[in-house]
């Protein structure tokens, strides 16, 4: 009995030891951590101006009636289209679409991404009584407005700019401002998550000041609920 009381020799603890120092963390690794400073780093000065531009234009967002002007530039013109847009080769009625749309791209000189065209026609005996076609381009911070009459070939152009702020808010959004920007955005927003990541990486070795971050993340998100159980309607 009192040899199975005694305590072991040193040597099986020093060992134990330099197995425990052996077994480190997947995020404690010497290369981890170079990897994750070298991220860390470099996504933060790629997205430096992007950062800045997102938290600049949610202030504005979330102030609108002190940025964006309350009366929009508008600007209205008068464009004469082609007959041969309106008819076939036989005279008959018709409507190139794709043609009205690149005439009025180059001639009216409009930007954004035009609508489908919505067409009214009345005609008799293949004469065209009535016709109208209606179509609006819209971009960030922009929206034209464009009405045709078939009869006339002629178009109305309601042009609206909301200023430089409201584009910025847009693209924020990513409201009409295309395929490639909301690729960009989720792109952006996808290192944003590494940059986090990789900031937390680098706190893990470093136990008090990783206790301590853990507790201001606590405290953060306790005030965040606490704001929107007691102040959001």
């Amino acid at each position: 009995m009192s040899s199975l009381s005694q305590p072991l020799p040193k040597t099986v603890s020093r060992s134990n030891k330099n197995a425990g120092s052996k077994n480190k963390t997947f995020l404690k690794n010497k290369q981890v951590q170079v990897w994750a400073r070298r991220l860390h780093i470099y996504i933060s000065m790629a997205l430096l101006l992007v950062v800045l531009f997102f938290s600049i234009t949610g202030i504005t967002l979330n102030r609108p009636s002190l940025f964006v002007s309350s009366q929009p530039n508008i600007e209205e013109t008068i464009l004469t289209l082609p007959q041969g847009l309106f008819s076939d080769a036989d005279g008959a009625v018709a409507v190139d679409k794709a043609g009205i749309v690149n005439y009025l791209t180059q001639h009216a000189k409009l930007s954004g991404k035009p609508s489908a065209l919505d067409v009214f026609t009345e005609v008799e005996d293949g004469e065209l009584i009535e016709g109208e076609i209606a179509m609006d381009y819209k971009g960030p911070g922009y929206n034209v407005a464009v009405f045709i009459d078939m009869t006339t070939t002629e178009a109305v152009i309601e042009k609206t700019h909301y200023g430089v702020i409201a584009v910025l808010n847009d693209l924020h959004k990513g409201r009409n401002s295309g395929d490639v920007w909301k690729l960009f955005i989720d792109i952006t927003a996808l290192l944003m998550v590494f940059f986090v990541l990789t900031g937390v990486c680098l706190l893990v070795p470093k136990k008090k000041t990783f206790a301590t971050s853990l507790k201001w993340t606590l405290f953060g998100s306790l005030v965040t609920l606490a704001i929107f159980v007691v102040a959001v309607p």
